[in-house]
């Protein structure tokens, strides 16, 4: 018999490893003053990990991380999963009985807690049993019923822990935004963060000379887009604590940052709040924009005022993406870019039936990024699937669309957010940017509310711009102008703010309740 090699799956904790002995002395990970280099990370990350195994935390235990964005966080996080523990990294923008919601539904052995988190769960720590006085780790405080992360620390080793992963075995479970209902615990594996890892670094051309800038939290989906590439490649990653227009601009300048991610919403304030000509940015080589659209008018102006390096993504938290590259913008600029690497998408109709290119119906994807399943729910899980003639497995987004010849994919709407009036599809989307182009509107987002005749109808809630008069009767007449008869609002509606999720997508569904509770 002839010996082989077994197959052999790198997880990205034995990546992180050969990056510690390959670069032990280069910058790792930067957060205000603080630096430390990739060994210095590593011994960090070995020391969490080593004390959850010696408190008998591993495989198939679940680590809660309530924190915001710190060193402390990234090492934590990785330490768990260096352990071989799977994670659920928790909002600090949530409400503390939101936060009793997920804990109860994750179920986790152990929780890591941020003094600025602390009010959330403190007087609810009872309600959770599984959770014992000796595992309610606090970072940065102390207190009654605390173990402080020094103390839980104490005497463990920072050598690599010994540890071996399959494939399949958990890495993280996140939690959706729940912009269309309660959140669901989205379980990812090994084998998919790898992948995620893996295929961002490509498309969006990472090397170990990369410096990486977070703006966004630390337990968001999308934060792990840049996040994930930057630790695989041994690159330099520099987290922002509290995102501002001028620490944003200031920090791009400082540390030579050539990689970012933001959501819109953050787009939108540079624009509004800074100049950012006044900034060196010539080291910018991606900016990536994810979490909701970015309107044709926003693009125009990132291009023409912070740097012609954006990069566009579309995507989910289950896993699967489409990439708007810099050099496909001239001749795909409505576009969201076709599949991310080894990625699959299709479009269907109701009735689960694959459409020809330039059929509008529900987009649905595959690829290795994919989740497992969605934890404590196999009905949601069995429902989100859909099989192709191969019985092939692809996840249903809800979201509305069409692809090209050229498998470019154009987003128009969430199913659940299309309004139905008169029997006629009427897309939100076509509706905001017509709206979004009038020199008095900031932001909007349009909603279907009920009508007697109509079954429902548009109504456009907007935040006017700063300094400008306009009326809603005013702005109501200039849009219905410009719209197709079945398109036509009900009205405008002025708005202070939207409520948003973490990546600055807007809730719709929060706005309309109230309208059809009426």
């Amino acid at each position: 018999m002839v010996d082989r090699l077994d197959t052999n799956f790198v997880s990205l904790p034995a990546v992180w490893e050969c990056n510690a002995r390959i670069y032990p002395d280069k910058e790792a990970v930067v957060c205000g003053s603080r630096r430390l280099n990739w060994k210095q990370l590593n011994c960090a990350v070995n020391r969490v990990a080593s004390a959850l195994l010696r408190d008998g935390i591993g495989k198939g235990d679940k680590i809660a991380v309530l924190m915001s964005s710190s060193i402390e966080t990234l090492v934590v996080i990785f330490g768990a999963v260096k352990a071989g523990a799977c994670v659920v990294p928790l909002s600090p923008m949530l409400a503390s009985d939101q936060v009793t919601v997920l804990i109860n539904d994750a179920a986790p052995a152990l929780a890591f807690v941020s003094s600025d988190t602390r009010h959330l769960v403190e007087a609810s720590k009872a309600d959770f049993p599984r959770i014992d006085a000796g595992r309610w780790i606090s970072v940065g405080f102390e207190g009654n019923g605390w173990r402080n992360l020094d103390h839980f620390l104490a005497g463990t080793s920072d050598r690599n822990p010994d540890i071996s992963f399959d494939a399949e075995d958990d890495f993280f479970v996140l939690y959706s935004s729940g912009t269309t209902g309660l959140p669901k615990g989205i379980v990812h594996t090994h084998f998919s963060r790898r992948d995620l890892a893996d295929t961002c670094a490509l498309e969006m051309r990472f090397d170990f000379t990369s410096r990486v800038l977070t703006t966004t939290s630390l337990h968001s989906t999308g934060t792990f887009l840049i996040v994930m590439p930057a630790i695989l490649v041994g690159a330099t990653l520099v987290i922002m604590e509290k995102f501002s227009p001028t620490a944003l601009l200031e920090t791009i300048e400082r540390e030579r940052i050539t990689h970012t991610f933001m959501v819109p919403t953050q787009f939108v304030m540079v624009l509004t709040n800074e100049d950012p000509t006044k900034y060196d940015r010539s080291s910018l080589k991606c900016m990536l924009s994810a979490g909701s659209p970015l309107r044709n008018e926003t693009k125009l102006e990132i291009l023409e005022k912070i740097s012609p390096a954006l990069f566009e993504l579309y995507g989910n938290s289950e896993g699967f993406a489409t990439m708007l590259k810099p050099e496909q913008r001239t001749h795909k600029f409505d576009t969201v870019g076709p599949p991310f690497i080894g990625h699959q998408m299709k479009i269907i109709d109701n009735e689960g039936r694959e459409l020809p290119p330039g059929e509008i119906g529900e987009i649905v994807g595959r690829g290795g990024s994919m989740l497992k399943e969605y934890l404590n729910r196999p009905a949601d899980t069995a429902a989100a699937l859909w099989r192709d003639e191969q019985g092939r497995m692809f996840f249903r987004t809800g979201d509305i669309g069409r692809m090209d010849e050229a498998c470019f994919v154009s987003v128009l709407d969430r199913k659940k957010d299309m309004i139905i009036s008169g029997g006629f599809n009427v897309f939100p989307i076509d509706i905001e940017t017509i709206l979004a182009g009038h020199e008095a509107v900031e932001d909007v987002t349009v909603i279907g509310i009920p009508d007697q005749i109509w079954g429902e109808t548009p109504l456009a809630l907007v935040i006017q711009r700063p300094g400008t008069t306009v009326s809603e009767t005013t702005l109501t007449e200039w849009v219905n102008q410009r719209l197709a008869k079945h398109q036509r609002i009900h009205g405008v509606v002025f708005h202070q703010d939207f409520p948003r999720n973490a990546l600055g997508k807007v809730l719709k569904r929060q706005l309309r309740d109230p309208y059809w509770k009426t």
